[in-house]
């Protein structure tokens, strides 16, 4: 997103996005040739970005970061507009509502899938090896294949494995279709291997079908993967080293793979956790607001009780910007650590958001590989 300096300010009312850069009559070809998504110094340390729509009324709506923002029409034309503030250090999906459709922003390069886009704040650290994706973009699909058929957790769901730089250690992504189809971690695995950024690997995208159910600190999951989906990547032909396993998650999907870490240390002693949801408690979904119960919830709880596993190794990352999240993730980071297990923690650039998280996912994986 392209930070520019307050200029032309003689240009009048007839410029009202001067300050952004833009300086011709909204709503012309010239003025939709030159727009997109721009942000200018706020004046509080943080920033001022301005988005654009044509056509009919619209709303923005961002990934946890912020109440939906209406969009204002520029006078009696086929321009609508927001001025959005900002903090520091902000990368965040967003996709504007028209109508009755969704739609990723048609003036922002960057996507995440074909409904949403991503915008970042001017000093949002870079992130290298996960290029630029446009809406219509089609992401690349590992080749290998997998049925899975669980007789544990019931259902059908296609499974997909690619081998980094020739394979090696397996590291499970739940949620695997959002990396699949929203944020290409295939090309940004293979990408941070040729750089040496990232060991060879062996992904496997494992999907979730009822997230609530399936995540929840809860062996069923667990049980499955070892005893029928490990077995399955195993016989896929793909080259795989089970023996060096690493999961990781995000959200319900970070809580599970800690979990899976202090019930299941056979198969799980490696983790990369991104804003896990230690808030949880088998009570937390009947509550109004499930993130107003125990911190740390039953993985604090369970840390509490006995050390954790031998060897363990977790690397715990959490977005900036999530105050709500923040006492509970903190607490579980730092009894963690006391219950003996080796210890990474960091904060990305976000909200509860994978826009932010994922660079955080290819420098974890490493470490807990190292």
């Amino acid at each position: 997103m392209r930070a520019l300096e307050r200029v032309r300010a003689t240009d009048g009312p007839e410029s009202p996005f001067a300050e952004f850069g833009l300086h011709g009559l909204p709503g012309t070809d010239a003025f939709w040739e030159a727009a997109s998504p721009a942000s200018v110094p706020s004046g509080d340390g943080g920033w001022l970005t301005l988005f654009l729509w044509r056509g009919n009324p619209a709303v923005i709506e961002f990934e946890s970061w912020s109440d939906p923002v209406p969009l204002t029409r520029w006078r009696d034309t086929d321009c609508w507009y927001a001025k959005v503030r900002m903090p520091a250090r902000l990368r965040v999906t967003y996709q504007l509502r028209a109508g009755d459709g969704s739609y990723a922003d048609p003036l922002n390069p960057v996507g995440a899938g074909g409904e949403r886009s991503i915008a970042a704040t001017p000093d949002a650290p870079p992130q290298p090896h996960w290029p630029t994706v446009g809406a219509d973009d089609v992401l690349p699909l590992p080749r290998t294949r997998i049925r899975w058929a669980s007789e544990r957790l019931g259902g059908r769901r296609t499974v997909r494995v690619h081998p980094v730089a020739g394979g090696g250690p397996v590291v499970l992504l739940l949620d695997g279709d959002d990396w699949l189809h929203l944020h290409p971690a295939v090309t940004a695995f293979d990408a941070a291997a040729a750089a040496g950024d990232t060991p060879p690997v062996t992904l496997v995208f494992v999907p979730a079908k009822d997230r609530q159910a399936e995540f929840g600190c809860r062996p069923e999951l667990w049980e499955a993967i070892r005893d029928e989906l490990l077995p399955l990547v195993a016989d896929s032909g793909t080259p795989a080293d089970p023996d060096r396993l690493v999961v990781a998650g995000q959200s319900l999907g970070g809580l599970s793979a800690v979990y899976a870490a202090l019930e299941f240390p056979e198969l799980v002693s490696r983790v990369a956790c991104q804003s896990g949801s230690f808030w949880w408690t088998p009570e937390a979904g009947g509550l109004a607001d499930p993130l107003g119960g125990p911190v740390g919830g039953t993985i604090a709880a369970r840390l509490r009780e006995r050390p954790a596993p031998s060897g363990l190794r977790i690397a715990f990352d959490l977005g900036e910007h999530e105050t709500r999240m923040r006492p509970h993730c903190e607490l579980v980071e730092s009894l963690t650590g006391k219950a003996g297990a080796t210890v990474r923690i960091s904060r990305s650039a976000s909200d509860h958001d994978r826009a932010g998280w994922r660079q955080a996912l290819l420098r974890d994986v490493a470490w807990a590989l190292a």
